[in-house]
């Protein structure tokens, strides 16, 4: 079986028009003789009827468990499933509706955030074979006894990768309404351009770093099983971006490459530094472990001898700061930062370049607080409200414009 996954977020699915673009790509994929398996979202976005944050809304007193919620948010990709099947057979397609579970997606029991433990596709598969299109409600799987759980914000990219993976599909189609993957934000950057191909770990840092591109989990799971995804917008027939090894003996279409290929930023970042009680490595593991005990998550990490420097989510200092003040630690606390990264597989082994993104920003006398770097990676902290001319400048001297 030649088997394409082809995944519609919410916008897609909002009104008959959108569902029927959405089953013009499945009709097009059929005439090209693949086997369509098809990844639904819930439909729209927070304000309709069946949307996630709709359906989270209707709580309106009493903080319900986990395992609750999970079932309630799993019930928006059932409705968008079972009304995106009606549509395809008033079209005259043969479907075949599953939930998570039913599509043998088998999780832990982390509820609100689960992870994939196994797949066993025989439901989709039967399906295939029977003529019929298996429609799949993304987001969602099933424990081993029997609980509903979801897969986190932007789960239904990974129930497309994991079910592709699952099936030995050729590609994985990410319908959006976006053209594909952008260099930069376009709703600060103006001449962000949409590329034609990326490396997956290019694209993985882009997720990890800010932009919201496609969920990690969802990239690490192609890469590994080294499925090519295409982002596409599914109200148009632009091309979109195949995210892919960049295997050179594949005929699709390269860019020149560059050194740099993108810029993702994140907000609300709170730079931490702290002189522990005692300068020594004893004192700092406790210092660590505090914090991890306290769940808040730690980046951009410099230990030095009488200092540690680190940043966290803005939404986690007051918890942050309660563990310092428990401890008697002195520290400084930088509100209100961002963390502007540049990405690119090919700045592995060249140097230099962290001094073109230094130059880049002291140019528009933007101060750098803190750096980082990895192999594909750079970044820079600065203050919040220089985002906006730091992703400008650095998009700009590094030439990934239109």
């Amino acid at each position: 079986m030649k088997i394409i996954v082809q995944k519609f977020g919410g916008s897609s699915l909002t009104n008959d028009e959108r569902r029927n673009q959405a089953i013009d790509k499945i009709e097009a994929a059929i005439n090209k003789e693949f086997n369509p398996v098809v990844v639904v979202s819930a439909i729209g976005r927070a304000g309709d009827p069946y949307a996630t944050d709709t359906l989270i809304s209707l709580l309106k007193t009493i903080e319900p468990s986990s395992r609750e919620l999970d079932m309630l948010m799993s019930c928006g990709e059932i409705i968008s499933a079972v009304i995106m099947a009606n549509s395809l057979k008033s079209r005259g397609l043969d479907t075949l509706v599953f939930t998570g579970g039913q599509a043998g997606i088998i999780t832990d029991d982390n509820f609100l955030d689960a992870r994939i433990l196994h797949v066993n596709p025989k439901n989709i598969i039967n399906a295939v074979e029977k003529g019929k299109i298996p429609i799949i409600c993304g987001f969602q799987g099933i424990t081993e006894y029997g609980d509903i759980t979801t897969l986190g914000r932007g789960g239904s990219d990974v129930t497309a990768s994991i079910i592709g993976e699952a099936l030995g599909a050729e590609l994985v189609e990410i319908y959006t309404d976006v053209d594909g993957v952008m260099t930069a934000d376009p709703k600060i950057v103006p001449d962000a351009k949409v590329m034609e191909t990326i490396f997956y770990n290019e694209v993985f840092q882009m997720a990890e770093y800010g932009a919201k591109v496609l969920h990690p989990r969802a990239v690490e799971i192609a890469m590994r099983s080294n499925i090519p995804i295409i982002i596409r917008n599914a109200n148009s027939n632009f091309n979109g971006t195949l995210i892919t090894n960049y295997d050179r003996t594949r005929s699709y279409r390269e860019e020149k490459e560059k050194i740099v290929t993108s810029v993702a930023y994140i907000g609300n970042r709170t730079q931490v530094k702290i002189t522990p009680l005692r300068p020594d490595g004893e004192s700092q593991e406790l210092l660590l472990e505090n914090i991890a005990k306290a769940k808040v998550s730690i980046d951009m990490i410099n230990i030095y001898p009488e200092h540690i420097f680190f940043i966290i989510d803005g939404k986690d200092e007051n918890l942050l700061i309660k563990v310092l003040n428990d401890l008697g630690c002195h520290y400084n606390i930088v509100s209100d930062c961002t963390k502007v990264t540049i990405i690119g597989n090919r700045m592995r082994g060249i140097p230099g370049v962290m001094a073109r993104a230094v130059s880049a920003l002291s140019k528009e006398n933007i101060e750098i607080i803190q750096t980082s770097d990895s192999h594909t990676t750079i970044s820079c902290l600065i203050e919040g409200k220089y985002t906006d001319r730091a992703v400008n400048a650095l998009h700009k001297y590094f030439g990934l414009g239109k």
